[in-house]
């Protein structure tokens, strides 16, 4: 199943027929990434099922789906609890997405094509919009599209395949920063650095964006933080 959430690639014009499942399955991620479902928050099947107007079968999947995801965290018998991400998963999500977006960035320097810079012309331009309307989901919900979009144009399918597997927990991280205009306007400079084929530029820049994501990681976990998050590790 596609789990390609918010993306262009996964409009629902695309996609075709969609089956309870993934419908339920994507209403619930789009809730869960987005915060409308906060962390903790308990997931019983029944009420969910009554909440949704489905049976608890397609719940039941798709609780599934988000577990393997990373998303849910089950629990005994029918409910599961939205995941709580520690200090320690942020920082390990933030080192694995250091090493997939800069190898992104480098690679799709090299190989977009026209039509691909078209398209993240597109995604980018909309994130710049919302990000001045201050239209927060909106702007988070385009800036993970950014990312997405860089990966396919890097050409390399091993690459999408892992992209693929964390995309969600990619969209959570993501979605924390308060900040719209500050990353929007990375993405601006990472967007000429593609256009230009400038690789050398493009990967110092996904350095670079990668740091700043790190900073609000830890000012959004510690209001008073200004700098990169320690992370506690066995001696």
């Amino acid at each position: 199943m596609g789990y390609q959430i918010g993306g262009a690639g996964a409009r629902m014009g695309r996609m075709g027929f969609e089956s309870e499942s993934d419908r339920v399955t994507r209403q619930l991620r789009d809730q869960i990434v987005g915060g409308v479902r906060a962390p903790g928050s308990r997931l019983v099947e029944r009420e969910l099922a009554a909440e949704l107007g489905v049976s608890r079968l397609p719940v039941r999947e798709a609780l599934r789906v988000l577990v393997a995801e990373g998303l849910v965290t089950p629990r005994p018998r029918s409910w599961s609890v939205v995941r709580e991400f520690t200090p320690a998963d942020v920082a390990d999500l933030l080192e694995v997405r250091s090493a997939v977006d800069v190898l992104a960035f480098r690679l799709a320097a090299q190989r977009a094509t026209r039509a691909g810079l078209a398209e993240l012309r597109a995604v980018l331009d909309e994130e710049q919009a919302a990000a001045r309307a201050g239209d927060a989901p909106r702007a988070r919900r385009a800036a993970a599209d950014f990312h997405e979009t860089v990966t396919r144009l890097a050409g390399n399918d091993l690459l999408l395949e892992l992209e693929a597997t964390l995309r969600s927990r990619m969209r959570w991280l993501l979605g924390r920063h308060d900040d719209l205009g500050l990353v929007a306007d990375e993405h601006e400079r990472l967007y000429a650095a593609i256009a230009a084929r400038d690789t050398a530029r493009a990967e110092a820049l996904a350095v670079a964006h990668i740091e700043t994501s790190r900073a609000l990681a830890a000012r959004r976990a510690d209001p008073r933080a200004t700098g990169r998050t320690e992370r506690d590790r066995p001696a």
